[in-house]
């Protein structure tokens, strides 16, 4: 099989029985999903595809426990392409699915010094988040390490991201805020990245301002200060809230300085474990 290396082609269909159609899917091709998202929109028409759903193999943000359960499933089926339908962890989970070679665990992926794509990856997001249908990144918990860990490699690259309207008709508004919040902040990051050029810092900054327009729609007027206008999108909760305790910050700290170089690399500021520390809890 020949190694696709380059970046995803991306298409847009209007409805999803147009996507069926013009993928030609059938019996063998496998889907990824979730049941609450592939059941409204493809139950009745005829999806010949295989389907796995990722709460059928654990909870949460996605693990090594989840995706080796996920391989063992997949390696009962014959298929050639893997459809992922969903958000970013029904695709972080398809990435490293397509790139498993048959017999091979998570561990043995991430040990991989010569990935390769297995099976053709097509991408279907169905949130506005951050743009993970065409990045080369997967991230998964490594409960065996107890930290969450990104595999970066170009096999990742889907080889088609499909862009589908229909799929956003029924998104739940909380799943709006947050993963539209989580776009604005990549691309405040992008635009403030030690990385960035005039040129990226253009897509940067109209990624923000279209952002920030919907929000003004949303909150029904203009002149809002940050602050309030996210706080009608989203209303901000203190750490303490999620669980977090006084005694866990400066640990977190030590532990994101350590495990997370691959975001902080471009951080126009020096981030220190004091620094990091701080501000966790200052949110507390």
């Amino acid at each position: 099989m020949k190694q696709f290396v380059c970046k995803p082609t991306i298409h847009m269909f209007p409805t999803c029985k147009d996507f069926l159609a013009g993928f030609d899917i059938g019996e063998e091709d496998l889907v990824l999903s979730n049941a609450y998202i592939f059941k409204p929109f493809f139950d009745g028409l005829d999806c010949r595809a295989k389907a796995l759903f990722l709460e059928d193999y654990g909870q949460g943000e996605p693990s090594d426990t989840m995706v080796d359960a996920l391989l063992a499933a997949a390696s009962r089926y014959d298929f050639r392409r893997i459809i992922a339908i969903g958000g970013g962890s029904v695709i972080d989970v398809a990435k490293v699915l397509a790139v498993a070679p048959a017999g091979s665990d998570t561990s043995a992926v991430f040990d991989c010094k010569e990935l390769k794509q297995e099976k053709e990856l097509i991408i279907l997001p169905t949130t506005c988040g951050t743009g993970s249908e065409v990045t080369n990144i997967s991230i998964i918990n490594r409960t065996c390490l107890g930290i969450k860990v990104g595999l970066v490699h170009d096999s990742l690259y889907a080889r088609h991201a499909v862009l589908v309207p229909e799929l956003l008709e029924k998104l739940p508004y909380p799943v709006f805020a947050t993963s539209s919040l989580d776009a604005l902040v990549h691309a405040v990051e992008s635009y403030l990245s030690t990385a960035a050029s005039p040129f990226t810092r253009m897509f940067s900054a109209e990624a923000i301002r279209l952002i920030l327009a919907g929000y003004t729609d949303v909150a029904l007027h203009g002149r809002d200060s940050l602050d309030a206008l996210l706080q009608k999108i989203l209303p901000l909760k203190r750490l303490s809230a999620y669980g977090m305790e006084p005694s866990q910050a400066l640990p977190f700290a030590e532990a994101v300085l350590r495990t997370q170089q691959r975001l902080l690399a471009h951080s126009p500021k020096e981030m220190t474990v004091a620094d990091m520390s701080g501000i966790y809890t200052a949110l507390l």
